[in-house]
């Protein structure tokens, strides 16, 4: 059964009703049903009116973007050189998906990824720094956190590249994206 007519049942809606409240054709309904993944603004819309994530409307991500695994590599790692200056380890791949006509939804979520570590990050040494002042902590404290967030970010940016390397995806998925 395909993931569309799942979810139209789940939604109890029949072929005719899913069509007129989101203004796709009843043949293009039943195409997708027999097995075509949906794209574009087709599965935006679809997605919309079902109220589910698009990915849930389709085979695979891969299929659906056919993006060169190579591409999404030097998304990630393009953060490593810079891994240490946590602004630039968001500018760097962001540009580079850009540059791409038509991002793709795995490259979002690998600049999502480092996005959200960037706030963590931030937020753990803002934490630190409190902690010096309160704890009477040596100086060295600081840095012993800095250094250490910077391993962090290294390690996230290798794990996924080994991820890709091995199950073609990242390790770390979230199920939003901040992009």
């Amino acid at each position: 059964m395909s993931k569309l007519k799942t979810a139209r049942e789940k939604a109890n809606l029949t072929q005719e009703e899913l069509a007129e409240q989101s203004g796709v054709s009843v043949r293009t309904i039943q195409r997708i049903e027999a097995g075509t993944d949906p794209k574009g603004y087709t599965l935006k819309i679809l997605a919309k009116t079902l109220s589910v994530e698009q990915d849930e409307l389709v085979k695979s991500v891969e299929k659906q973007t056919s993006v060169p695994l190579g591409f999404l590599k030097l998304v990630n790692l393009s953060s490593l050189p810079v891994a240490f200056l946590p602004p630039l380890n968001i500018i760097l791949p962001w540009v580079i998906m850009l540059l791409k006509k038509d991002p793709v939804p795995m490259a979002k979520q690998l600049v999502s990824v480092q996005i959200l570590w960037t706030v963590g990050a931030f937020v753990l040494f803002m934490l630190a720094a409190f902690l010096k002042n309160w704890l009477s902590l040596s100086n060295g404290f600081t840095l012993v956190v800095m250094i250490l967030l910077a391993l962090s970010n290294i390690i996230l940016i290798l794990w996924n590249a080994i991820s890709l390397d091995k199950k073609k995806e990242p390790a770390i998925r979230l199920k939003f994206s901040l992009i």
